[in-house]
């Protein structure tokens, strides 16, 4: 049966579809959708063909929007996204995970919630918030956000989350309690005798390898970081990559010694493609060794941003790669990243990419 191929795109004025067959060789553009609201995550529940959106903002509110007809008509619920009377307010939805039949939220100013219903209703994890590090947490640049979710794959009672600035905490037990999981990942920061705390990490994003639940990959505000076991401890692994420093992180569908980054040029340098030459990364080895991608790629007078949530591979044969940028424009490889093409430009902010492949 044929198939289609969704690129979902956030972005700071609404939600965005690119269209393709399997070849990906042409794209179909439709939106904006859910009203230019500005949307941080948008994903899709592969279970259920569901998209969804969380985004929002101070003016907005926060929301989960949502459409059950691959983006022909949306609907959205703030319904339960509180943290109670006399609590902070809750600026916007910044990252969305499905797991185990029910739907993840991170939010800010950064906490959990969880819907079993879709989208519909939400309820507070209390857990997070209630650990003890919490009252010492810091926003980063982008504010005090929860960023990335990762549920294991087949225990529900086990979750991930990267919090700016926090670090990485895990659940065991389904939200009720958490443990810091930052060992040798480092505050540049800091004063150097404190720069390797329990908790207080720039985490930029987190994602896990496919088949082994246990291995993670994050990318820091202060480094590149690999873990076999579940985060407990961390080994750099940015030797060969050209900065310490990006934001989005990506794994391959089936291999998991293959991870895709975007370096920029450091925190305080602007925040931009390296010398202004845009580059994907791709190890193949766990990041033992690296090797930069860019043919295709604009090579001059490039100072392109990627945000945390922009880069996405999809699970066809051979592996797709996306990546948005703060500019507008969306770049495509359709060989793994050994080439690329720009197949979308002139659209606001990119905050966030994935995909999705269904029957057409």
């Amino acid at each position: 049966m044929a198939q289609k191929v969704t690129v979902l795109i956030g972005t700071k004025k609404g939600v965005f579809l690119l269209e393709s067959d399997t070849g990906r060789r042409s794209w179909a553009l439709r939106g904006p959708f859910c009203e230019s609201w500005p949307i941080n995550h948008v994903i899709a529940d592969p279970a259920t063909g569901i998209l969804y959106g969380g985004g929002g903002n101070e003016w907005f509110g926060p929301a989960v929007w949502k459409s059950t007809d691959l983006g022909a008509s949306w609907t959205h619920s703030s319904e339960g996204l509180t943290y109670g009377e006399g609590e902070d307010s809750i600026k916007s939805v910044w990252s969305l995970a499905p797991g185990h039949g029910g739907l993840y939220a991170g939010v800010e100013p950064a906490g959990l919630f969880h819907s079993d219903d879709d989208g519909q209703t939400w309820r507070d994890i209390p857990g997070l918030r209630d650990h003890p590090s919490r009252p010492e947490w810091q926003p980063g640049a982008g504010g005090l956000i929860l960023h990335s979710l990762v549920p294991h794959p087949d225990d529900r009672s086990q979750v991930w989350v990267a919090i700016s600035a926090a670090g990485v905490f895990h659940t065991v037990d389904g939200g009720t309690t958490w443990e810091a999981r930052n060992q040798g990942t480092r505050c540049d920061f800091l004063p150097e005798e404190q720069r390797y705390p329990e908790y207080g990490q720039c985490v930029h994003c987190l994602v896990a390898a496919p088949g082994i639940p246990d291995r993670l990959y994050q990318q820091n505000h202060c480094g590149m970081y690999r873990s076999d076991d579940g985060g407990r401890t961390w080994d750099s692994i940015e030797a060969g990559l050209p900065s310490t420093f990006g934001f989005p992180a990506a794994t391959h569908p089936r291999e998991a010694d293959t991870l895709y980054l975007v370096p920029l040029n450091g925190d305080v340098a602007g925040r931009f493609m390296p010398d202004g030459k845009t580059a994907v990364w791709r190890t193949r080895d766990g990041g033992a060794t690296w090797a930069d991608l860019r043919d295709g790629l604009p090579q001059e007078n490039a100072y392109l941003g990627v945000l945390r949530q922009a880069l996405a591979t999809d699970p066809l044969h051979p592996v797709g790669v996306y990546f948005g940028t703060s500019s507008g424009a969306l770049f495509a490889s359709t060989d793994e990243g050994d080439t690329w093409t720009c197949i979308a430009q002139h659209l606001p902010a990119i905050s966030s990419v994935e995909t999705l492949v269904v029957d057409a």
